[in-house]
């Protein structure tokens, strides 16, 4: 019987065992899962489509409850065709941003406003709040509210300077910027610069074409010769494009179920790559997912 006995324990505690917990979703797998009312089309008229020299296209997201005049002088720039006349891209930081804007000193279109109101910050925190559980350390309180990452504190909250997020070029306060002057981040985010510049939306699509342009070789980045330019060849609203032609972005509602299980798999991943979870995750690592849809 002693040959037997092990054979006879192997199948008892077979029979005693129970089933293997299903694994938890992948973050992929929870995007594209998602049902239809995770997700939320982006309006046409806050879609702002750029072509860089090259075929160089970016898909940009305004956020007008932000930083309203500024979007308001971007789409008034966007009707008058200024920065296809005057604008490109001058400057390439490594870590740091891609800049462009009027390489003369082009005159402004009438009705610009000036100088805008900063909308460095809002008072409070909205209603469409949702909070995360992780530290940060630039603020306080960190989260999303109606899709776009956000810090606070006790009195105020702002949009943040993450990867893709779009800002205005200033020169010393008081000057705001007029968003003639425009950059992309593309390094690890300069949090620093939270409620010092006003940002006014997100590339959803074709960082891929800014982030592998040659860095300049300038003060901070800048091109120092001509032929370096990258030349803004086409900038327009969505909504001015016949509607068969209009590109349609989505991004995860962060109020929705999923977008919740989607930031609980980005803090805790355990796929087989990772030998320990971090357990949190940076809010600029938790930007809501974007697609286009066909």
């Amino acid at each position: 019987m002693r040959h037997f006995l092990p054979l006879l324990l192997l199948a008892a505690a077979a029979a005693n065992a129970q089933p293997a917990p299903p694994a938890s979703p992948s973050a992929s797998q929870i995007i594209d899962n998602a049902p239809a009312s995770a997700w939320r089309i982006v309006a046409a008229d806050q879609l702002m489509l750029l072509e860089f020299a090259g075929g160089r296209k970016l898909a940009i997201e305004l956020a007008p409850d932000y930083a309203p005049q500024h979007v308001s002088n971007i789409k008034l720039l966007l009707r008058d065709g200024w920065f296809e006349r005057h604008a490109a891209i001058s400057r390439v930081q490594e870590n740091y941003v891609v800049q462009w804007g009027a390489t003369t000193d082009a005159p402004l279109p009438d009705g610009l406003i000036r100088q805008p109101q900063g909308s460095y910050e809002r008072p409070g925190l909205p209603a469409t709040f949702r909070r995360l559980p992780y530290r940060d350390a630039y603020a306080t309180i960190i989260g999303h509210s109606d899709d776009w990452p956000v810090a606070a504190d006790a009195n105020a909250h702002w949009l943040v300077h993450c990867p893709a997020m779009v800002g205005v070029g200033r020169d010393m306060a008081p000057d705001t910027g007029t968003g003639a002057e425009l950059y992309v981040v593309i390094g690890h985010a300069p949090r620093h610069l939270d409620r010092n510049i006003a940002l006014v939306g997100r590339v959803l699509s074709g960082m891929e074409h800014v982030s592998a342009l040659p860095r300049g070789t300038g003060p901070l980045g800048t091109y120092e010769q001509d032929s370096q330019l990258v030349k803004l060849v086409s900038a327009r609203l969505a909504s001015t494009l016949p509607k068969a032609e209009r590109p349609v972005f989505q991004v995860m509602r962060t109020d929705s179920p999923s977008f919740g299980q989607w930031v609980t798999a980005r803090a805790n991943r355990h796929d087989a790559f990772f030998i320990r979870p971090a357990g949190a995750a940076d809010l600029c690592n938790l930007m809501p997912p974007a697609r286009t849809v066909k």
